[in-house]
This record gives C-alpha cells, sequence and structure tokens, in this order.
C-alpha cells in the first residue's frame, strides 16, 4: 500500500507535463495549476501557414493609433452603480475577480506592502512573477473576446428579425471580440499553453458563452454594464503590471521585446516595442473597452445608434471616437450623444 501515493504522484507528473513544466500545489480551497512556460523568445505556437500564391493576410480590422500621452493618460476608474442591474452586474464582476485571484494566488496590494520590509518573504507567498502573471493574462484574454462576440451574433439575428438595420453597433462589438483575440496571439507568442491550461479555457469558455448568452437575451443593457465593470478590472490589472515592471518586480520584463504581431497590429514605432510599451497599448485597448460598454449600457439597445459609428452635426464639441481622443472612462451618457 506504501507504493500507490507514489505511483499516484508519477501518474500526474508524466500526464500533466508533456512537452512543457507542469507544477500542481494542491491547496485547501483550490487547486493552482501552472501550465505556461514564458519564452525567451518568440514563440512558434501557431507559425504562419505558408501557401504558394498568398504572400501576407492583412488584418480585418486596422487598429486606431494611439500615442504615448494618450496611453499613459489612462486612468483606473469606476462608474458609480445606482440601479438595482447596476448593481447585479458589479456584484457579479466582484465575485468572478475574487474567484480568479484565489485560483491564481493573486494578492498585489499585500505583495506590496510586505515587499517594502521582506521581499523575500513577499515573493514566496504573494508575489506574481512574469509566469504568474503571462497566465492569467493568457486565461483573461482567452475568455475575453467572448462578449463581444455575444452580442454582435445576437444583435445581428435580431436585425434580420425585425427586418431593422442594427445602426452600428454589430461591427463595434465584433471588432472589441477581434482585438481581444489579438491580445491572446500577442500572448501566445511569448508563452506556449500546456493541455491542463487549454483544458481550463475550453471549460471556462463553454460556461461564459452560454452564460453570457441568456443574459444578453434578457437584458443587454445589464449585460453590457457588466462587461464594463470587468474592462474596469482588466484596467486594473494591467495598470498593476506596468507598475511592478517600474518598480523592477519584473526583471524578464524590462528589457523584453514585443513579438513581431504585436508590432505589425498596433504599429508600434521603434523604440517603443518593449515588454513595458506592449502592456500600454493593451491597457488602452481594455480601457476604450470600458468606456464604450458603459456608453452601451446608457443607450436605448434598440432604437439608439452606434455613438462610435455615427459621424455628429457639431464637430466642435467633443464625441465618442474609436481612438483615445476623446475619453469618458466611465461612459459617455445617451443625453451626450444622442
Amino acid at each position: 500500500m506504501a507504493s500507490k501515493p507514489a505511483s499516484i504522484t508519477q501518474f500526474l507528473k508524466t500526464t500533466f507535463n508533456g512537452l512543457n513544466s507542469t507544477n500542481i500545489h494542491l491547496r485547501p480551497t483550490f487547486i493552482l495549476v501552472h501550465q505556461l512556460q514564458l519564452q525567451s523568445r518568440p514563440a512558434k505556437f501557431f507559425p504562419k501557414n505558408e501557401t504558394n500564391l498568398v504572400r501576407k493576410t492583412e488584418a480585418s480590422w486596422k487598429h486606431p493609433a494611439y500615442t504615448p500621452e494618450q496611453m499613459n493618460a489612462v486612468i483606473v476608474a469606476h462608474r458609480e452603480a445606482k440601479s438595482y442591474p447596476d448593481k447585479i452586474a458589479l456584484l457579479a464582476v466582484k465575485i468572478l475577480r475574487f474567484g480568479l485571484d484565489v485560483a491564481t494566488g493573486y494578492k498585489h496590494d499585500k505583495a506590496v506592502k510586505l515587499n517594502k520590509s521582506d521581499p523575500t518573504t513577499a515573493t514566496m507567498i504573494y508575489g506574481m512573477n512574469e509566469e504568474k502573471y503571462m497566465i492569467r493574462n493568457v486565461f483573461l484574454e482567452s475568455v475575453a473576446g467572448v462578449p463581444g462576440m455575444v452580442a454582435g451574433m445576437l444583435r445581428h439575428l435580431h436585425s434580420m428579425r425585425r427586418m431593422k438595420r442594427d445602426n452600428g453597433w454589430i461591427e463595434t462589438l465584433l471588432e472589441e471580440s477581434y482585438n481581444e483575440r489579438m491580445h491572446l496571439l500577442t500572448f501566445l507568442k511569448m508563452s506556449e499553453p500546456g493541455p491542463f491550461m487549454r483544458l481550463m479555457v475550453l471549460g471556462a469558455q463553454g460556461v461564459w458563452f452560454n452564460a453570457l448568452f441568456f443574459a444578453y437575451l434578457l437584458s443587454p443593457k445589464t449585460a453590457h454594464r457588466f462587461v464594463g465593470y470587468l474592462e474596469e478590472e482588466a484596467v486594473i490589472t494591467y495598470t498593476r503590471q506596468i507598475a511592478d515592471i517600474d518598480a523592477g518586480r519584473l526583471p524578464k520584463w524590462e528589457k523584453m521585446e514585443a513579438p513581431e504581431i504585436a508590432i505589425e497590429y498596433w504599429k508600434m514605432p521603434e523604440g517603443h516595442r518593449t515588454m513595458r510599451d506592449l502592456l500600454l497599448y493593451i491597457r488602452a485597448d481594455e480601457s476604450k473597452h470600458r468606456e464604450v460598454n458603459h456608453t452601451f449600457g446608457n443607450l436605448d439597445q434598440k432604437e439608439d445608434p452606434n455613438p462610435y459609428a455615427s459621424e455628429y452635426k457639431d464637430h466642435s464639441k467633443p464625441h465618442p471616437t474609436k481612438d483615445l481622443t476623446h475619453m469618458r472612462p466611465t461612459g459617455w451618457e445617451r443625453n451626450d450623444v444622442i
């Protein structure tokens, strides 16, 4: 009987290790799975498919240009939940955030506080290193592209059923989903998920897609508010990663270069292609998604046009744009755009 625990342990190691290192740490209330290996060079996780005739396939949606000043001006912001649907949406986001923090051992504030007096202990107990952040980023971005796709699909079907135009919402929602997928593909060029992480993503997508599908059918306004609050958390997460780089807590990322897929998509200029620069672009994207969804949550879901795809009568007044020209972190109110 004494040999059975050892054989089970060996079986788990053999099953989950594969080509990458897989360490499973059992804790009283959760399982923390390390399933990513940080790459020192761009990964060949999804190499280009060379063909005889096609030279290059351009992105369907061109990314708007961001200036360094605009990206550095992005702030952490929170929209107050005033109505009951908004409070329900905020509560749901807090529950999801808590669960993910527990699962990934993410305790940023405690880590920073303890790091001042005892850096070694802080790193051992709470510290988020490059590998842990990458696990978190890959998992988050693997499900972040679902809301826009679900909303765009349902509005597409709704438009055909009603035999009426959608007034520009579908394109913005699908572009948001596309943008989140580009975040994921960028991170995958720097890390490679193992079989257990892929299984987690598969399960999360299944639950996430169906939950959002029914939520959007019941109340699209609340669903957009939920995504707005979710993007608030994304801005916080990337802001903390940037702060950790600046504080020297992520030495591997300080000089890491952004992969080619990111340079091409964001048109990153020479001299601004580090991991920190990449996180600034991604955080700016998340801040725009935060604004867009909070704005959509303020509108009449059936009749109002999409403010981000509309031309305004008075060009002298600020109005919603695809880029970071006129930012409203908590969303535009309906009276200001309609």
